[in-house]
């Protein structure tokens, strides 16, 4: 197999496309929606976000320094990219997505009834980057639909769930489970 320089643009794909909320109160919750956002540490568990200085929740994400991250389904998706191609400042995006804000349990933001996981954040820092600036937060709380979660494991069920994915400008969802860490070395 032949590999070819291509455009630097073209990062690490799939990612999760999800939808970040963030506000102090109800006057000023707001959605956004941020694909550049992962894993930073387990223990203790952190996270971080990559958000673009320019766009409107990135003042509210500032001031109040918490989000929420909420993972996003299949049936989710025109809301998802709805609230990630409109502004805030031009939109309530609550309203024009039908997706229902809940108080957070441990921040002031909101998290998302609709979602089946939501992640409460307090960030702890902010790292200029360039074209986006990095919030790197430490997880308060994860909030689960318990009809998810497998009652004899207490796993979470992706496959159930129907969480979807996002790969150079297209949203997929996610298929059948293909293995379990460490199968490959486990003994028969």
């Amino acid at each position: 197999m032949a590999k070819i320089s291509w455009k630097p643009g073209t990062m690490i794909y799939p990612l999760p496309a999800a939808l970040v909320t963030c506000g102090g109160s109800p006057r000023d919750w707001n959605m956004l929606t941020v694909a550049w956002l992962g894993t930073i540490c387990t223990n203790p568990a952190m996270c971080y976000i990559s958000v673009r200085p320019e766009r409107f929740s990135y003042p509210i994400l500032k001031k109040y320094m918490e989000f929420t991250i909420n993972l996003t389904t299949t049936s989710m998706t025109r809301a998802t990219d709805w609230a990630g191609v409109r502004s805030g400042k031009d939109f309530d995006k609550w309203k024009e997505t039908g997706l229902t804000p809940m108080p957070g349990e441990k921040v002031a933001s909101p998290t998302i009834e609709e979602s089946p996981l939501s992640i409460e954040c307090r960030v702890k820092s902010i790292m200029s980057l360039g074209s986006h600036d990095m919030f790197i937060a430490d997880v308060l709380n994860v909030r689960a639909d318990s009809s998810f979660i497998n009652p004899e494991t207490g796993e979470f069920s992706l496959k159930d769930s129907g969480l979807m994915a996002y790969s150079h400008g297209k949203y997929f969802s996610l298929g059948e489970m293909i293995g379990k860490f460490g199968f490959s070395v486990k003994k028969k």
